[in-house]
């Protein structure tokens, strides 16, 4: 957004609209990245969030809550990795309606060669930022989402008392 017409715009709104082009340019960057690895920016997310922020093989409802999604498109991404070998979707020893999601051993190995590529491009996207315009931005992007979940809790309870 180079036009001198961004300058007008005011903040919030400016934000907003950055936060879609950002989205945007992450997702075709990572896709363009990981290609040759046959896997999406989707698929790399979901195995990373698993191995980032579950000590035990999450549900897909644990997993779609973690990530911002649909328990549908979780599942999705989730049989795509299953087909290439690289996630296990399996029936809770407790509860056999529930589904869990295990990394298997092949896509540890695995990950871990597309972990450069992740690397080198999280380096770049970050590059000549300083650690307090980080740690404003990370403060600024958690309120975003704890207001996201706001907004999405406020729709489900005003869908169900209809």
């Amino acid at each position: 957004m180079n036009s001198p017409k961004t300058n007008s715009i005011p903040d919030e709104p400016m934000i907003f609209a950055l936060l879609l082009i950002i989205s945007n340019k992450m997702n075709t960057l990572l896709d363009r990245e990981f290609k040759e690895f046959d896997v999406t920016t989707k698929q790399w997310f979901l195995s990373e969030t698993i191995k980032s922020l579950f000590d035990t093989p999450p549900t897909m409802k644990e997993l779609a809550s973690e990530m911002g999604s649909s328990h549908q498109n979780i599942k999705q991404v989730a049989l795509k990795l299953q087909q290439k070998g690289l996630l296990k979707l399996e029936k809770d020893k407790k509860d056999a309606r529930v589904t869990r999601l295990r990394l298997t051993e092949r896509s540890y190995d695995f990950w871990k060669e597309t972990d450069p590529k992740g690397s080198v491009f999280r380096v770049n996207m970050f590059k000549e930022m300083n650690k307090k315009d980080i740690v404003t931005t990370r403060a600024l992007l958690e309120k975003m989402l704890l207001n996201l979940t706001e907004i999405e809790n406020a729709t489900i309870e005003e869908e169900e008392n209809d």
